[in-house]
């Protein structure tokens, strides 16, 4: 069995290892590729049984062009980039990694609020810079300080990672609502259930945990944005798209908007002319709130874990099916 992983650096920079993958067949392993170029994708693959993707899309193109890919593995949770009907009318399985990041993303989603409450790192520079031994006064703070106890914290989209984020809330002693199609028994012992509007008019912070579906591409605009509290703060630790950026970036320059911090962009790696990059108040990481070593290591052993149970004949995390 031959298996080819591709764009694997991300996942992998050195730090973790895919050497129990040779336990399966011959490997090649790509760190980096050009991930919309769809000739290189076709001579790294040629004829492997096997391949694992993170955005490197495989479509009919592709699928076609190798006839002799058995499975296909991703390394992430979502597949958007794989052709699945292709994939089905060939009998090929695409098995994903769910959950695998469920704490990592919710630490970090604690991480961006956090920061725009205390800006500690922005504090720790002016005393390193001498800003505290030539003040006056025995302390100093040069951004509001916000304490999030009784605050009301909103969550868009109660899966696993909202609840798990409306968990660490608790702790806080803040107040969680909940917006999401489906209602959980667990997720009612975590939040009170609330409309969309309820949600964005009694929230004080606003967090984004839902998947990017058609109905939920934009879900934040101006219209949304309007039936905020003033001076909200906004979270995204999901899926760029699913704000309106030039909508978001209008309210922080016009102060409807307190803050806006994210980890994710409409366009990855971001561009150049995205509105938020010149907005006020604005927090943008890049992409890196699943990227834990830990997390990363249990990404690598579903995966693994995955492609097992499909040489076994036993297949678990099929989407394709």
């Amino acid at each position: 069995m031959k298996i080819v992983i591709l764009d694997a650096y991300t996942t992998n920079p050195g730090d973790l290892s895919w050497e129990k993958f040779k336990e399966f067949g011959e490997l090649k392993v790509y760190d980096r590729g050009i991930k919309n170029d769809l000739q290189e994708s076709i001579e790294r693959i040629a004829d492997a049984d096997v391949v694992i993707t993170n955005k490197v899309p495989i479509k009919e193109e592709l699928l076609a062009a190798c006839p002799n890919i058995k499975y296909i593995g991703t390394l992430s949770t979502g597949y958007n980039i794989i052709d699945l009907e292709a994939c089905k009318s060939r009998g090929i399985p695409v098995c994903n990694v769910p959950s695998y990041s469920t704490k990592a993303v919710a630490q970090f989603t604690m991480a961006l609020l956090l920061e725009i409450c205390h800006h500690v790192g922005e504090h720790s520079d002016i005393v390193h810079s001498g800003g505290w031994e030539r003040s006056v006064d025995f302390c100093f703070w040069n951004y509001p300080l916000i304490e999030l106890s009784s605050k009301t914290i909103g969550i868009i989209g109660f899966g696993k990672i909202g609840r798990e984020v409306a968990k660490l809330a608790n702790a806080f002693g803040m107040e969680v609502l909940a917006y999401s199609r489906t209602e959980y028994e667990e997720g009612k012992k975590l939040a009170k259930y609330v409309d969309l509007d309820t949600l964005l008019a009694s929230s004080d912070i606003i967090s984004l945990h839902c998947p990017l579906f058609p109905e939920t591409r934009g879900i934040i605009n101006s219209e949304k944005i309007a039936k905020m509290k003033n001076g909200a703060i906004l979270l995204n630790t999901s899926r760029g798209p699913l704000i309106v950026e030039e909508d978001v970036a209008n309210a922080l320059n016009s102060e409807k908007l307190y803050y806006y911090a994210t980890d994710v962009a409409s366009r990855e790696p971001i561009r150049a002319d995205n509105p938020l990059l010149k907005a006020k108040n604005c927090i943008i990481t890049p992409h890196i709130a699943w990227a834990a070593k830990e997390t990363r290591a249990r990404l690598i052993g579903i995966v693994y874990d995955n492609l097992k149970a499909y040489i076994e004949g036993k297949m678990q995390n099929n989407v394709a099916k």
